[in-house]
């Protein structure tokens, strides 16, 4: 084990644990209609199992940000990796519904605790720059779904199984759960402070507190449900629908690799603002055009999540810095929960929808069983076709309502004084 805090090689294990995670997301989207094929599975079946590496998330999360600063962030990020090992085994060897609800579960708790190893990980390695370190390592989300799903695409040109494309994230999970292993971690930012426990979960209670963590529902919902569902809403409407994913994804690459300027230049909550009212009129385009505006849809609407997750974590890492660990991880935990929600009641409402533009009384279950290019194939396409764009419609509302609540949150911080960072304790 190293014996000097080695901040570089910290940050890229960080990154390598974030590239699992997103590598999961972007595979899972891509395969998604595969699995609901090879296992027939339908839309609300796929979307519990989709969901329920959001239920391990913030379960994950919200724990682990309680026992960090006791434990310590390396003994969570080893096991994150536990978890992560476990989960892609059990998932390549899947045999039906059950094992790939257990294996997506465990995955889900990977993720989650990786968010709540590195989240104050990243702050306590910079914490002078603590937005734009948080842009840089959560670039390494949207990087991995452009290289998941770029695995999908051209894996499956070439013919290759579904299994071993979600071998492909052995790779980076086995390098940093060794670095996790070899390097020695700093205490958290809170801990090195010598603010108390007591203090801290004070500081949870604070109004402003509670209303980023109603903010998160939203911003994560737009984020993630939106994108991970891409694949199964827009099949119907583009032959390309999983590089609609990549297109907004790469975009998110690019910004979060820029955030520097961007974050000094309009402050996070300014960001906030911008983010969503791009984000609205991404979701719009993406509902309501075809053929390649699709993708210019895509593009404005990746332009608008892009700084989404880790900049309302910086807000608050900067704004409340006494929440602590504990304060980052509840962020995260309550964005993946909300997920989670909603994309269960959304794979229902797709179904629904998509009943609807069937023949009165036709059994969902036979049209999707039906033999390709058959009658009744042909007319469950057409009503996946109008259902998508009906879901996209209906998630529209949570960035316009983000528009105004991030523009009151703009309003409220001119008049209130940035508070000091909190100051090494002996320092």
């Amino acid at each position: 084990m190293q014996s000097t805090i080695q901040r570089g090689q910290l940050f890229w294990a960080s990154c390598l644990a974030l590239l699992v995670t997103s590598l999961s997301f972007g595979i899972r989207a891509g395969i998604l209609n595969k699995l609901g094929v090879e296992f027939q599975l339908n839309a609300s079946e796929l979307g519990v199992i989709a969901a329920t590496a959001f239920w391990g998330f913030p379960l994950a999360v919200i724990i682990g940000g309680l026992v960090v600063d006791a434990i310590g962030m390396k003994r969570l990020l080893i096991l994150a990796f536990v978890f992560h090992l476990a989960g892609i085994l059990l998932t390549i060897f899947a045999s039906g519904y059950w094992t790939l609800f257990l294996s997506t579960l465990l995955v889900g708790i990977a993720n989650g605790t990786v968010e709540a190893a590195c989240n104050p990980l990243v702050t306590s390695l910079y914490p002078e720059n603590k937005t734009t370190k948080l842009n840089h390592f959560h670039l390494w989300f949207p990087g991995g779904i452009v290289i998941g799903t770029l695995i999908t695409f051209f894996f499956e040109k070439a013919g290759i199984s579904w299994q071993i494309m979600v071998g492909t994230m052995l790779v980076p999970a086995i390098l940093y759960g060794l670095m996790a292993f070899r390097l020695k971690f700093p205490v958290t930012e809170r801990v090195a402070a010598g603010v108390s426990t007591a203090e801290m979960y004070k500081s949870l209670g604070q109004p402003l507190f509670i209303f980023m963590i109603i903010c998160m529902f939203g911003t994560a919902i737009t984020e993630l449900f939106t994108g991970q569902w891409i694949d199964v809403l827009l099949k119907n409407v583009t032959d390309n629908a999983i590089l609609i994913l990549a297109v907004s994804t790469g975009v998110m690459v690019v910004g979060r690799g820029l955030a520097e300027p961007v974050v000094h230049r309009f402050s996070p909550q300014g960001v906030l603002l911008i983010s969503s009212v791009l984000a609205a009129a991404g979701i719009y385009l993406l509902g309501h055009t075809t053929g390649n505006m699709v993708f210019v849809g895509a593009l404005v609407f990746g332009m608008g999540v892009c700084y989404f997750w880790p900049t309302m974590l910086g807000f608050v890492a900067e704004n409340m810095p006494k929440t602590g660990a504990v304060g980052l991880n509840l962020m995260g935990g309550a964005g993946m929960f909300a997920v989670s929600i909603y994309m269960m009641f959304m794979g229902g409402y797709y179904d629904k929808l998509v009943a609807e533009k069937l023949p009165a009384g036709a059994d969902l279950a036979a049209y999707t069983a039906a033999p390709g290019g058959s009658e009744m194939a042909i007319a469950l396409g057409e009503a996946k076709k109008a259902a998508g764009p009906g879901v996209l419609n209906a998630t529209l509302v949570i960035p316009i309502i983000l528009v105004v609540a991030f523009a009151g949150l703009v309003f409220y911080m001119r008049g209130r004084k940035k508070p000091q960072q909190l100051a090494v304790a002996g320092a």
